[in-house]
């Protein structure tokens, strides 16, 4: 742009020359013959040079942007990527289902890099090479491919793979830190100028301090995932959510400074079954609240659960009596953290241990140990207690559903779903989501 400016104005000078030495003077007879012929040549050069001057003003653009293509090099095609499970590996070819379901073979070359990441890793600083070979059925890995023409496999440039048998330590030990420093319950309010939120786990109060190191997830409405969860802070947090955090708390105490919160918006449902679809993998529940059917669907992420009639009792007579001695529910004592649970994400086969000693007051622990239970096991009639996605006023997808809490609803339905509530446990992923995406 500066060069066609600057032929641009030296034309204009060119032009005004040119217009002198054309306009021919009045006494233009009385000039020698030498002199006349030396005007007239000078008025052919600048006639000249104005003709090039506006030709090069007019072209200078088209210089310069050829230049500028060659001189910037094209953006290169960057490889696709597939995140997913090894299905198989057969020699050079590995087989990876997406998590998306789609199912794709890559070779590998030569020239192919096989690194094995830890699961967690931020980088592939510390990652280590490995070989083909190494792979294993079920490894999450990361693939990077070049474009592939039609009818040609995808060929892998990248291969980073996380070990399964590594997820799963790493798994197991997220799940007992979550259990040994965590605590869950249902939002009752927030405090944004001192940080704080305080929640409600059935009869008990915890204060959640956060600091600025403290690190905020907040669930998809629509999923039970959490490797749906999204990154957030304290400002999405409401009344109402389902939270859970993970952090250090002195015993006796109900403060606890958080590491880690994950929280959601989730629709609690207290109702008795109409009708089971086991084809549908979907239950019609009546809403004790509002009186009208609610289409319940039951995912292989749901946990569905039964409390034995004891249990129930137990459980009701603290209900009934919240500030009494052990019933039955478990000890509140210090040595366990009430609503204390592995993360979303956490497999529902979890131990009873965890939390000092494994004593019995954590509610959710207790609900893992009581018999799961099937669609099939569900009839019209039966009382149950759900945790759904929100979805819509008629339908909803099941996280946790509890059967055999007649005893409960009958002492306490508001306390008894208060309860139930924070013993939530969002499954929806095992080690993948444990582990995060390679």
């Amino acid at each position: 742009m500066r060069n066609r400016l600057g032929y641009l104005a030296r034309s204009m000078k060119l032009l005004r020359l040119y217009l002198v030495f054309h306009s021919r003077p009045a006494n233009s007879r009385r000039i020698p013959p030498g002199d006349l012929t030396l005007i007239r040549s000078v008025r052919a050069a600048i006639l000249a040079k104005l003709v090039f001057g506006i030709a090069l003003a007019g072209l200078a653009p088209f210089p310069a942007m050829g230049a500028f293509a060659q001189s910037t090099p094209s953006p290169s095609v960057q490889p696709n990527r597939i995140v997913g499970t090894v299905s198989s590996v057969d020699g050079n070819s590995l087989t990876i289902k997406s998590d998306a379901g789609v199912t794709t073979t890559v070779n590998a070359t030569d020239s192919t890099r096989v690194l094995r990441a830890e699961p967690g890793a931020k980088s592939l600083a510390e990652a280590s090479p490995i070989r083909l070979a190494d792979l294993s059925v079920g490894d999450r890995v990361l693939v990077a491919v070049t474009p592939r023409t039609e009818g040609s496999p995808a060929v892998a440039t990248r291969i980073v793979a996380m070990k399964q048998g590594d997820i799963a330590q790493r798994q197991q030990a997220e799940q007992t830190e979550w259990q040994r420093r965590g605590v869950g319950g249902l939002v009752k309010s927030v405090d944004r100028s001192a940080a704080t939120v305080t929640i409600a786990a059935g009869s008990r109060i915890f204060i959640i301090h956060t600091t600025p190191k403290t690190i905020f997830r907040r669930y998809d409405p629509e999923s039970i995932k959490f490797a749906d969860a999204k990154p957030s802070s304290l400002d999405q947090i409401q009344p109402g959510d389902q939270l859970r955090a993970r952090g250090d708390r002195s015993p006796g105490s109900n403060d606890v400074v958080a590491d880690e919160v994950v929280a959601g918006s989730f629709r609690n449902i207290a109702g008795t079954v109409n009708f089971v679809d086991a084809v549908a993998n979907t239950i019609t529940v009546t809403d004790l609240a509002t009186k009208k059917p609610v289409v319940i669907r039951v995912t292989a992420d749901s946990q569905m659960h039964k409390l034995p009639e004891m249990v129930a009792q137990g459980l009701a007579a603290r209900l009934k009596n919240p500030n009494g001695g052990d019933t039955g529910g478990g000890n509140q004592g210090s040595g366990a953290s009430a609503g204390a649970a592995p993360p979303p994400g956490g497999s529902s086969k979890q131990s009873a241990g965890g939390g000092q000693g494994g004593q019995r007051g954590d509610l959710s622990q207790l609900l893992q140990r009581t018999p799961a239970v099937q669609l099939s096991d569900l009839h019209k009639g039966d009382a149950v207690m759900i945790v759904a996605t929100q979805g819509n006023s008629s339908s909803a997808t099941a996280v946790t559903l509890l059967a055999g809490v007649e005893l409960l609803l009958t002492a306490s339905p508001a306390a008894s779903q208060s309860m139930f509530s924070a013993s939530w446990n969002l499954g929806g992923g095992g080690a993948a989501d444990a582990a995060g995406t390679p």
